[in-house]
């Protein structure tokens, strides 16, 4: 009898430690959902299993008009996926418009965040971030709405605004209209203005044919790389070439022309005629621009001389012929505008970090350069942190690097300070958060913007 029963209460013991054979895994919490906006842009909105309180705000970047236009809540799908996993939310809206949008944006973006809160519940802090024009709306609701967030992150941002960024492109076209136009035709080629869409492209293509004639020469390439030094577009502007030396003027020209020709074909006419047809009219101007001394503060100043020198072709002359060239006049109410909606002022109630890569040919780092001064004037410099990948192209950044700026942004929220946002400590956070990607921020300091606004 006693044997049995120590039997027994061995094989209860074995059952009570063994799971049930029918035993299913914790349910997942995590969510997906898509929703519309009253304005009629989409929403999307992704919450992990375990969700830390904090949702991120994301807002994308520039959409041609006509091209497909999803939301989106993340810069990448690494990204996402990683701080996901972190316990971030996000959520983010398409915009109701393509193009140029901001006047759209920062409302959409604002009801996006209602949204969230009606499906998934009040986050005990918010944090806005955002890449290229979607850094420049971030920077605008950061701004003009602080009650919305408790801090913001613009990576690759127009920090800048929308009047300096398109006065920065009047100066390069007006620069390759005036000194390449040898072609009959090539001096009609109109810079803003245009009367529709098909009228801004068939300048595109008038001018690239000159710009393209004019790489072919040496003098061509001398006058290509002042027009880039005016946009400050740097000498390696793309990730898929080797960085020239400091000293190898072509190879830098060379990376400037591609970049050139890309703002011909795109930037400079059919994105500023969808641009001007929002604001009313022209935004930008150079009247009154002094081109020399733009040239002497540009970080391209030695490469342009030196190029002209070795063209035997006088950089003196070309200067003179750009101060009697006719200048582009700008219209009251478009820039009344383009300052209402996307002209960052500086004056931050709330902390932000801002990244961007050191060669930049669509959004030049000295952007960056522009908005510390509208900081510094605005006497907010204690919110303000910027740091620099050291790599070429237009928001060109790796996840971890990425992580590491929200890691940045959100530890300044938490804590009150900022802390070490020295290039190693940056590196530091980004080889944790993901160390199967680059991490490349580095000591830098941008060159001033030429003619900010």
């Amino acid at each position: 009898m006693k044997r049995r029963s120590v039997s027994a209460l061995a094989a209860l013991l074995l059952l009570a430690a063994a799971p049930p054979a029918s035993a299913t895994p914790t349910p997942s919490t995590a969510r997906h959902l898509e929703g519309t906006l009253p304005s009629g842009a989409a929403y999307v909105i992704d919450t992990p299993d375990d969700w830390n309180g904090t949702v991120l705000l994301f807002s994308h970047g520039y959409r041609p008009e006509g091209a497909p236009n999803p939301a989106a809540n993340a810069p990448d799908e690494a990204t996402k996926r990683l701080l996901l996993k972190e316990g971030y939310a996000l959520v983010g809206s398409s915009y109701a418009t393509t193009g140029w949008s901001v006047e759209q944006a920062v409302p959409d973006q604002l009801a996006a965040l209602d949204a969230f809160t009606g499906e998934i519940g009040e986050a005990t802090r918010t944090l806005a971030w955002g890449q290229s024009l979607g850094g420049l709306i971030t920077t605008m609701i950061a701004e003009r709405h602080p009650g919305r967030v408790d801090g913001s992150l613009s990576m690759c941002g127009l920090v800048h605004g929308a009047v300096a960024n398109w006065n920065s492109t009047l100066d390069a076209t007006f620069a390759l209209r005036t000194l390449l136009a040898t072609r009959p035709g090539d001096a009609g080629v109109r810079l803003s203005g245009f009367k529709d869409a098909s009228d801004a492209a068939a300048s595109a293509e008038r001018l690239g044919e000159t710009l393209d004639t004019a790489q072919k020469t040496e003098d061509g390439r001398a006058r290509v790389a002042l027009a880039a030094a005016l946009h400050s577009i740097p000498g390696w502007n793309d990730p898929g070439t080797p960085r020239p030396a400091p000293d190898d003027h072509p190879a830098q020209q060379a990376n400037q022309y591609a970049a050139v020709r890309g703002l011909v074909a795109q930037p400079g006419f059919v994105w500023r005629e969808e641009a001007e047809r929002r604001a009313g009219g022209n935004m930008s101007w150079n009247t009154g621009v002094d081109y020399a001394a733009m040239l002497a503060r540009s970080d391209g100043y030695k490469e342009v001389k030196a190029l002209y020198k070795s063209a035997g072709l006088s950089l003196r002359n070309d200067l003179r012929d750009l101060a009697r060239a006719p200048r582009v006049s700008a219209e009251p109410r478009a820039v009344r505008y383009m300052a209402e909606h996307a002209a960052p002022s500086g004056r931050l109630s709330k902390p932000q970090f801002t990244i961007h890569t050191t060669g930049d040919a669509l959004v030049p780092v000295q952007v960056e350069n522009a908005y510390h001064h509208a900081v510094t004037e605005a006497g907010r410099t204690p919110l303000l942190r910027q740091a620099y990948t050291d790599n070429a192209g237009h928001c060109t950044f790796s996840p971890a690097e990425q992580l590491a700026a929200v890691h940045t942004i959100d530890h300044r929220i938490t804590t009150g300070r900022w802390g070490d946002t020295s290039p190693g400590s940056l590196n530091s956070r980004a080889s944790r958060a993901d160390p199967t990607t680059p991490a490349r921020y580095a000591a830098y300091r941008p060159g001033p913007y030429p003619r900010p606004f």
